[in-house]
């Protein structure tokens, strides 16, 4: 007979339909819209500085994270009428109550990546990151 399942985790608390709470953490655990969120914690940056400020970001998909963020409240664009024009992109409130999360998650993924990497060369040499259990061998050992 099989135990009972045990069901743990924040999802418990969430109601029943729970596809928007998954929608926004899509969002904003994004690793673009991290490095987004946090290069824009310091001040307003404008588009360029923005793309220098994140190695390998590319311009379409800064352009389609600025718009998400921006669409679900995180950021402001302000465009300003002077020739050249000048765009401003700006973390409002409820993107900075993300700051320390997100700074947390970079931070963790700065401190961490050596560990990462080891494990990842190791899973590459013994597969799938866990350990296989010797079988015994030779004529007293039982089957299974």
């Amino acid at each position: 007979m099989a135990s009972p399942r045990t069901i743990s985790g924040p999802c418990l608390a969430w109601p029943e339909n729970s596809a928007f709470i998954r929608e926004v953490l899509d969002r904003i655990g994004d690793k673009w819209s991290v490095l987004v969120i946090s290069t824009l914690g310091g001040e307003p940056l404008r588009y360029s500085d923005l793309q220098a400020s994140i190695p390998g970001i590319s311009q379409r998909m800064l352009t389609v994270t600025l718009k998400a963020l921006e669409r679900d409240g995180l950021l402001t664009r302000t465009a300003y009428p002077e020739v050249p024009p000048r765009v401003e992109y700006a973390l409002t409130p409820l993107g900075r109550s993300l700051l320390d999360a997100v700074m947390a998650l970079a931070g963790w993924a700065a401190s961490h990546h050596e560990g990462v990497a080891a494990s990842r060369r190791e899973h590459e040499e013994t597969g799938v990151g866990r350990g296989k259990a010797q079988r015994p061998r030779g004529p007293l050992a039982t089957a299974p």
